[in-house]
């Protein structure tokens, strides 16, 4: 006999296994969060699902599901208040709940790797967990069908595998360990007889016997095609073991930036018009100031009064027309995912609190490189270093974020070479169209310095020492603009701009002596206090191998005066123009007479008349050519419409109408008042003139019509054009009757007639024949 605690031993394998086989979907997932929250707060629910069945096994079915319901949002809005305290996120557990319900699933396929634990990337896993369990536990404790309530936990773990990709090492110990406890519960029994005896010893020896053969014939059909499965799938499956899982997240839109963030660049000249708008408040925290011996190159993100560069968008795409920031932002947490720092520079943690007043769109301040924001859900593009709010800037938002400011050692800058290949050929990208003063300004510039380092610092110099600093300066960075910028006239706005124009001079002449530039867009500022629209500016960065990005400074010093660019640069062409000749030796004897504009040589700019005379003639072919296939177009369709489309009636009253077209072709029209056997008889008779290469003199019925010959009968080989007058009169005296036969007849007899016709014209008719306009004019006539 079977003990009582054997007995409940036995009953509880099966609760357990489907609680392991739920939990184990949150271990999978949990490869991809920060920390083990969200594991523990996967395998909570899969434990309270399961218990609340078993609790409530007594009750009635449709009972327990709301009851179980009931449970699932006391356990979500649980770990979602959790989850919102660890992360340190604003709002009442009624926001954070309805945010996290909108935004739960392309938050979790959008976040970066790895994930932290927030409400919206936890709802899904608690939910899905949840409600697995639950419907494991009715389906394989209340029905005793295990293999099927096995269904939830397995498609779970499967979601779970999918949602985590590439992004982590493969999971064959949770796999191993879902197998394994799925078979723990199938081996163990969970019904045994009433007394615990033997549940077929009242049964009939035969009727046993009967039992027990057609269970084992049922497991050896089971193992059977099990088997068969293992050896149909296990090579397939075998092979798929070294493959790249799919990564969700391809499918699956990242959060964007807004039009007005595409390119913040061009906001700079706006900025600079209303110096003194509020953009935001800053509270800075960083480390003492470096040794006074320190050069300022190696601190490029602070100037002599220790400023703070707030970096709002890093720009490394150009077209010729337009930088754009071209970065791709994923949902990140309070902590954002560590970089590599350059290795010949130094590290330094800077912590700022910045409130938000009439900054707009979505970008978010922060001094690179960010590495922990807490107070606002930001999304991270780890290649910029930059951060975005994808709900937008608002008023009064307040926020917390440590950086990692990278200082580079000066003392390696000259020596210092630049990144080439398909890694950086992104930022070493010129697009076409590059005017020619600028590139040989940017090859004197290279020629001079040979050290990349000196040819920024040579490119950064001549920007400052001949260029002037503007507030109303219009906004623009095309090359035209640049162009302008560079070389337009003092005295007609060129030659100065704001930081826009020389970043952006900068970065092009760079990346056009072969130096890694990109431009970055932020506020110069003390760091405590307000930041101003005035204090908004672009700078220049450039890429050096084992230091990183570079920031150079090319605006000019308040007190100094631009030099012309005439002085050190002369955009002279290298070989003179072709018309230019040698000074004469002599004096001419006498003056040369003007030419006249008839006289003009052969090299002149005007067009020869010969040239006039041939395109003027070619347009004219073009426009006739054109008419003629339109003409030949619309005679076709007009063929078309008569003989294919409508009922039986219309396309034999279409034939007919080909018929009397080709009539009034071959120059022989008919009269309105004939018979249709009378306009038959004129058909065959102008068929036959045509071929003995008689001519008629007029239409059937005129008085001056040729009266018919009998010499010039149709012979027997003449197309049946009496049969389509009788089809016709058909049609007008018996409307209805005609069947689809007989219109095709029609149709063939009336080409065949018409073709006959067209065949015994002379060669140039037979070449109009086709785009003659006169069947278009007759066309909605009623046929005779």
């Amino acid at each position: 006999m079977v003990t009582g605690a054997v007995r409940v031993l036995r009953a509880a394998v099966l609760p357990l296994a489907l609680i392991g086989l739920t939990a184990l979907a949150g271990v999978v997932l949990g490869r991809v969060y920060a920390g083990g929250l969200l594991t523990w707060l996967v395998v909570g629910a899969a434990a309270g699902s399961v218990l609340v069945s078993v609790a409530a096994r007594r009750l009635p079915s449709w009972l327990v599901a709301p009851v179980s319901v009931a449970a699932m949002a006391g356990w979500t809005l649980w770990s979602l208040r959790l989850a919102a305290t660890r992360a340190e996120l604003p709002g009442g557990l009624l926001e954070v709940t309805a945010d996290a319900a909108r935004n739960g699933i392309p938050r979790l396929l959008t976040a970066m790797i790895p994930v932290e634990p927030t409400p919206d990337t936890v709802l899904v896993p608690v939910v899905a967990a949840w409600l697995a369990g639950l419907t494991g536990a009715e389906v394989a404790l209340r029905t005793g069908r295990v293999l099927l309530g096995y269904l939830p936990a397995a498609g779970l773990y499967a979601a779970a595998l999918y949602v985590v990709g590439p992004n982590a090492e493969p999971a064959l110990g949770s796999t191993l360990a879902f197998v394994a406890v799925a078979a723990l519960g199938l081996a163990t029994p969970t019904r045994t007889a009433p007394g615990g005896g033997d549940p077929t010893a009242e049964l009939t020896p035969r009727v046993r016997a009967a039992l027990r053969l057609r269970l084992a014939t049922s497991a050896a059909l089971g193992v059977a095609l099990v088997v068969g499965l293992v050896a149909l799938l296990g090579p397939v499956v075998a092979e798929q073991v070294d493959g790249r899982p799919v990564d969700p997240r391809r499918y699956v839109e990242p959060p964007q930036v807004q039009t007005l963030d595409e390119n913040p660049l061009i906001r700079i000249s706006g900025w600079a018009l209303h110096p003194e708008q509020k953009l935001l408040d800053v509270s800075t925290q960083r480390p003492a100031a470096p040794p006074a011996d320190t050069p300022p190159e190696a601190d490029p993100a602070a100037d002599a009064t220790r400023s703070v560069r707030i970096r709002l968008a890093v720009l490394s795409d150009y077209d010729g027309v337009t930088w754009r920031v071209g970065a791709t932002y994923r949902n990140a947490g309070r902590i954002l995912p560590a970089a590599t720092a350059a290795r010949d520079s130094t590290v330094q943690t800077v912590r700022q609190q910045i409130s938000v007043a009439e900054l707009s769109g979505r970008l978010l301040p922060a001094v690179a490189t960010p590495r922990e924001v807490s107070g606002a859900r930001v999304a991270y593009d780890p290649a910029s270093g930059t951060l975005i709010r994808p709900e937008g800037l608002t008023p009064g938002l307040r926020y917390t974020v440590t950086s990692a400011e990278e200082r580079p050692d000066s003392n390696l800058l000259a020596s210092a070479n630049v990144p080439a290949g398909d890694e950086v050929a992104r930022v070493l990208r010129v697009a076409d169209g590059v005017p020619d003063p600028m590139r040989r300004l940017a090859t004197q510039l290279a020629e001079e310095n040979g050290a990349p380092f000196a040819r920024a610092s040579a490119i950064e110099q001549f920007l400052a020492e001949h260029y002037r600093v503007v507030a109303d300066a219009p906004s623009g960075h095309a090359y035209p603009n640049l162009g302008f910028f560079l070389f337009g006239p003092r005295n007609g706005g060129g030659q100065e701009g704001t930081s826009e124009q020389f970043a952006a001079a900068f970065a092009v002449l760079g990346r056009l002596s072969g130096l890694p530039t990109r431009v970055v867009v932020g506020f110069r500022t003390s760091g405590q206090g307000p930041v101003l629209a005035g204090d908004a500016y672009a700078w220049p960065e450039v890429l050096f191998d084992g230091l990183g990005w570079v920031s150079f400074d090319p605006l000019p010093r308040p007190d100094d005066e631009p030099r012309p660019v005439e002085e050190d640069f002369r955009p002279t062409p290298e070989d003179p123009p072709p018309s230019e000749a040698p000074a004469p030796t002599a004096e001419p004897s006498a003056s040369p007479e003007p030419a006249t504009a008839a006289d003009a040589p052969p090299g002149n700019d005007g067009v020869s008349t010969p040239v006039l005379v041939a395109g003027g003639s070619a347009s004219l072919l073009l426009v006739v050519g054109a008419l003629l296939l339109t003409l030949l177009a619309m005679r076709r369709s007009l063929t078309r419409s008569r003989l294919v489309r409508g009922d039986p009636g219309q396309r034999i009253a279409g034939a007919w109408r080909e018929v009397t077209d080709a009539l009034r072709l071959a120059g022989r029209p008919v009269g309105d008042d004939l018979a249709a056997t009378e306009i038959a008889g004129h058909a065959r008779q102008t068929l036959a003139d045509a071929r003995f290469g008689r001519t008629g003199g007029g239409a059937v019925g005129d008085p001056g019509a040729v009266a018919p010959s009998g010499t010039a009968q149709a012979d027997a080989s003449s197309p049946a054009v009496d049969e389509l007058a009788a089809l016709l009169n058909q049609v007008g005296f018996a409307p209805g009757a005609a069947t689809p036969d007989q219109a095709a007849r029609a149709a063939e007899v009336a080409t065949a007639y018409v073709t006959t016709l067209r065949s015994a014209r002379p060669w140039w008719r037979r070449l109009l024949w086709s785009m003659h306009p006169t069947p278009l004019r007759h066309a909605r006539r009623s046929p005779r």
